[in-house]
């Protein structure tokens, strides 16, 4: 069926186009063309952009993934994300068992072949693989160096599921990244010591994606740079933020800007989203929400409470970022840093009909799926 949708502002994931037309068929973009005719009451939308994704969350409403590796889980964060105007997700398992890694990405799975436009896009695994001094809020005692039998036992469980792995440069040798490599797995850089030099021969290798810029990795020192000089001397690494003025300070977040201009983009790292849950305990990591940040017993940060819709409108508002590039940073640059590009991110003839509409103030973001 032949669907046409009359656009004021047009985001199409680069470039801002008022005034125009989106034709669709069969849940595809086959034409956006200038929108014949005058008059407010023709648009179907104001502010029109391609469905938000969101690659780092780790819960939905009420369920959080790794205590509870679950299609419900899943099916939580997709429709959570949804709720909240993000179309796609990479729901995110922490340092756990082996145990519960192969049983979050089994439902991952069993929810992508059950729900193959419930906007899945596999998992991401953050950690075991990480560094005991940047390790956050995980758990040490789940903390552990990579042997080729785990990883192998990893890989053929989620072989088409496991889309990214969060792991620390300086605990992961050559051979086992490039086991990883070889997988077709993003491997990101986190929760990590590394040192520059550490940093500099990951990127090399083909690391070219980071976990979340400032956050669990050693930070800058003009005699020691750290993974945060390595990052900002790169012009090669995908650079997520969590625009929530607590993990990182919005001066901060602007001086990354100026940086790394258009390899930086937007993560939640939810640990839940809406603020239903206030507490939260699963074996020794626990988590309280108070004055909109999630904290463990340690003090440490224990996850984002924000969702991309609030990201993108601390970009604009807190960050100075344009409204256009806010929205490419929430939209096309997470789906180039997973190699999606040419599959989501943008409103263009091929790409699927799935988009995410907003008001004025940036204060009501909505998914919509043809």
């Amino acid at each position: 069926m032949r669907k046409s949708l009359a656009v004021k502002n047009l985001y199409d994931g680069l470039h801002h186009f008022t005034h125009q037309e989106i034709i669709i068929e069969e849940g595809v973009v086959q034409l956006v063309q200038p929108l014949k005719g005058e008059g407010e009451d023709q648009y179907d939308f104001e502010n029109l952009a391609p469905g938000m994704n969101d690659i780092h969350i780790n819960g939905g409403n009420y369920h959080h993934f790794t205590r509870n590796p679950a299609v419900e889980t899943v099916a939580d964060i997709a429709l959570a994300s949804k709720k909240s105007g993000t179309a796609y997700t990479l729901p995110t398992l922490i340092t756990s068992s082996t145990e519960t890694i192969l049983a979050g990405l089994e439902a991952t799975r069993s929810f992508m072949e059950q729900h193959p436009d419930g906007g899945v896009l596999g998992m991401h695994l953050e950690g075991p693989f990480i560094s005991q001094t940047k390790r956050g809020a995980h758990l040490s005692k789940y903390i552990r160096k990579p042997s080729q039998e785990e990883l192998k036992e990893i890989l053929s469980a989620g072989d088409g599921v496991l889309k990214m792995i969060t792991v620390a440069p300086e605990v992961v040798d050559p051979a086992l990244m490039e086991i990883l490599l070889d997988a077709n797995v993003r491997v990101s850089a986190g929760h990590s010591n590394a040192t520059y030099q550490q940093a500099v021969e990951f990127f090399n290798r083909g690391g070219d994606l980071i976990t979340h810029f400032y956050n669990a990795m050693s930070g800058f020192n003009h005699r020691e740079p750290g993974m945060v000089g390595a990052i900002l001397e790169s012009n090669q690494v995908h650079v997520p933020i969590i625009l929530d003025g607590v993990h990182c300070d919005f001066g901060a977040a602007r001086l990354a800007y100026k940086a790394v201009r258009d390899q930086l983009f937007l993560i939640s790292d939810a640990l839940f989203l809406g603020g239903y849950v206030e507490t939260f305990k699963w074996e020794e990591f626990d988590a309280k929400l108070e004055n909109g940040r999630y904290t463990n017993n340690e003090g440490n940060l224990a996850g984002g409470a924000i969702s991309m819709g609030d990201a993108v409108r601390n970009a604009v508002n807190e960050v100075y970022i344009p409204l256009n590039e806010a929205i490419s940073m929430a939209t096309y640059r997470p789906a180039r840093a997973l190699h999606l590009e040419n599959k989501i991110g943008r409103v263009a003839p091929g790409f699927p009909a799935v988009f995410t509409t907003f008001d004025q103030e940036l204060a009501h973001f909505e998914v919509h799926r043809y």
